[in-house]
């Protein structure tokens, strides 16, 4: 009996040691933690990378508009306003925006055309509408360069020592009639920096919106109407509040380059990269959201879409451009009610149809969520913690 217990003990104890050697072998040496010769169990988490859809890709990057602003573009500079016949002049373009085209000569032209400073204001329109012109291009390394594009300039003007640190906290505060719904002033008032919409007015909703105003970000609409006032006022939130402009219309370039002259705080105008990139951002998301409602094809989406008139919303753009210069970034006032007007500070109750507003509250969840599901950008960039408030 002990004779036959023996070899097989022996053969136990050469199985053990084999195993024990194998794992020495097979297992890199630990940190010391645990039993010898094995290393501490470690949990490895795969980043998840998202899978973007190519063909949505390959249409969000179609500009249907591209040919038109074009030659848009073109007219301008030889100096035909647009298509429609508005504008046809840069005298005209005064007369019909300012009040300082008066005085005229016997034969009914206005002074101001043999003055120095038209001359000034055409070739700044001029040089200006062209460099943007030739910037117009794809780039998604552009949400890198906007701390230089648009905190840089408001540094300087603030008298700081420009640097490449963000900010360490953004409020975008938009204009949804939600915001009457909660007390949001004081929270909204704590960020380093706040950045309001389209002028929108603080007055009497101080409790839902605050009273800070660091940036104010406008479409050039907004500074086409501020150039019929007198000395282009524009500064519902003080004359040295920075305004950060995305242009609608190539021909607000006029009223930039007249305004610009007489603001104190800079008048930035968005890098034509960033509204590019802007641009296929949300058409991805609206796409995608088209497709999974109506189940139609894609070449139908433009008809249910105003086609070339399609345009991300100023609060997309205000967002994006916090997520490009901000440490953490908190959204207010994005967002609708049926018991909410469309904006808190009018009556205004019907949406822009050439917004998709729903595709673009899917790019704020994803931004809080999941930002590496955000199509366009380089996975280099550093996205900054973000959250909605409700």
């Amino acid at each position: 009996m002990k004779r036959s217990v023996r070899p097989l003990f022996s053969i136990l104890l050469l199985v053990v040691f084999a195993l024990t050697l194998s794992c020495r072998i097979l297992l890199p040496r630990g940190d010391g933690v645990g039993f010898i010769g094995f290393e501490k169990p470690k949990l490895i988490l795969q980043k998840k990378v998202p899978v973007f859809n190519s063909t949505l890709l390959k249409y969000s990057a179609i500009d249907i508009g591209e040919e038109q602003a074009r030659h848009e573009i073109e007219e301008l500079l030889e100096g035909n306003f647009d298509s429609r016949g508005r504008y046809r002049s840069f005298a005209t373009w005064r007369r019909f925006n300012h009040h300082d085209v008066r005085a005229r000569s016997s034969r009914g032209i206005p002074l101001m055309l043999r003055s120095p400073q038209f001359y000034r204001y055409w070739l700044d329109f001029r040089r200006a509408l062209h460099d943007w012109a030739r910037k117009k291009r794809y780039q998604p390394e552009i949400m890198d360069e906007l701390i230089g594009l648009v905190k840089g300039p408001i540094d300087r003007h603030d008298g700081l020592v420009v640097s490449e640190r963000r900010y360490g906290s953004c409020a975008v505060v938009g204009n949804s009639g939600i915001l009457m719904q909660k007390e949001y002033g004081e929270l909204i008032d704590r960020h380093e920096v706040v950045i309001r919409l389209n002028n929108a007015r603080t007055e009497t909703y101080e409790r839902n919106v605050g009273v800070k105003t660091n940036i104010s970000f406008v479409n050039s609409n907004i500074l086409h109407l501020c150039g019929r006032r007198q000395g282009c006022f524009c500064h519902p939130y003080g004359a040295n509040v920075p305004m950060v402009m995305y242009i609608c219309q190539p021909a607000h370039f006029l009223d930039y380059t007249v305004c610009n002259s007489s603001h104190d705080a800079p008048l930035i105008v968005t890098d034509p990269r960033f509204d590019l990139l802007c641009a296929r951002i949300v058409k991805y998301y609206s796409l995608k959201r088209f497709v999974e409602e109506t189940g139609k094809s894609l070449d139908e989406w433009g008809s249910a879409h105003d086609g070339s008139m399609f345009h991300y919303s100023s609060g997309m753009q205000a967002v994006m451009l916090a997520v490009g210069i901000c440490d953490k970034v908190s959204i207010f006032g994005f967002g609708k009610s049926a018991l909410a007007r469309h904006h808190y500070h009018t009556n205004q109750k019907a949406e822009l149809k050439l917004h998709d507003y729903e595709a673009e509250y899917d790019l704020y969840h994803d931004l809080v969520n999941n930002p590496q599901a955000v199509p366009f950008i380089t996975d280099k960039f550093k996205f900054p913690a973000a959250v909605i408030y409700q």
